[in-house]
C-alpha cells in the first residue's frame, strides 16, 4: 500500500487544477505569499500570519504545512490543496474534518495570490472541494467563517449558497473583530455549471472517510 495516496489525488475543474501539498508545491506558494495575498491594511484571516517578517514568512509557511500534513489521520484531517492555473500554483484550498465517519461534516479556509484575484477563482476552487466532499466523500454540511469585513469571502460563500450560523469575535491585530460562521448543505448548494474530475481517490477513502478501500 501507498503510505501517503494523496500523491496521487486530482480535483480538475474547467480552468484549475487542485492536488494536496507537496514540497515542490509549496515552494511556489511561498513565492505567491511573499509577491502578496491582501493589502497591508487589511487582516482576512483568523491568524494573523501574514504580519510575520518578509524573512520568516516562507520558513513558517513551509512548516505549518508540514505540521498539518504531518498531523493527518483518520479522526482529524486537513488536506491543503495546491490551486494551479496553467501549471503555476496561485494558492490553496483547505478541506478540513473532525470525525468525519461520525459527524459527515467538513471545513474549508483558502487564500489567493492578490493578482489572481477578482476572477471568480476562488468561487471555483471552493466549489471543486465541495463537490469532492459532498459527492466522493458522502459530507452532509460545510462550515465556513469569515470577518464581516471581508467582502470577498461572503460574495464566494453567498454564490454558493452558504447561510449565516451565528457569530463570534475573536482578537485580530490586537482589536476585536466579529466573524459570521456559514453552513451549508447538499440542499442548499449551489452548484457550479460544470463538472468536477476526481483522479485517485479510492486509496485515500480510509484516511478521509473510513471506508476500505476494496480489493
Amino acid at each position: 500500500m501507498d503510505p501517503w495516496p494523496f500523491r496521487h489525488l486530482v480535483l480538475r475543474t474547467p480552468r484549475l487544477e487542485l492536488r494536496p501539498d507537496d514540497d515542490e508545491g509549496l515552494a511556489e506558494l511561498v513565492d505567491v505569499a511573499l509577491d502578496g495575498i491582501h493589502p497591508p491594511d487589511r487582516m482576512p484571516f483568523g491568524v494573523d500570519w501574514t504580519d510575520a517578517p518578509r524573512d520568516r514568512l516562507g520558513i513558517n509557511t513551509v512548516q505549518h504545512y508540514w505540521g498539518v500534513r504531518a498531523s493527518l489521520t483518520p479522526d482529524r484531517w486537513t488536506l491543503n490543496f495546491l490551486v494551479r492555473l496553467d501549471g503555476r500554483v496561485i494558492g490553496t484550498q483547505g478541506l478540513g474534518a473532525e470525525e468525519f465517519p461520525i459527524l459527515r461534516e467538513v471545513t474549508s479556509g483558502s487564500w489567493l495570490g492578490l493578482r489572481h484575484q477578482g476572477r471568480g477563482i476562488g468561487t471555483e476552487m471552493r466549489a471543486a472541494v465541495l463537490l469532492f466532499a459532498f459527492d466522493h466523500l458522502g459530507a452532509v454540511s460545510a462550515r465556513s467563517s469569515a470577518f464581516d469585513d471581508n467582502h470577498a469571502s461572503h460574495a464566494v460563500s453567498r454564490k454558493l449558497g452558504y447561510r449565516p450560523d451565528g457569530t463570534f469575535t475573536q482578537v485580530r491585530r490586537g482589536e476585536p473583530a466579529r466573524q459570521t460562521r456559514l453552513l451549508l448543505t447538499p440542499a442548499t448548494f449551489v452548484r457550479p455549471d460544470w463538472a468536477l474530475a476526481v483522479s485517485g481517490i479510492t486509496p485515500c477513502l480510509a484516511l478521509l472517510a473510513g471506508e476500505r478501500p476494496s480489493d
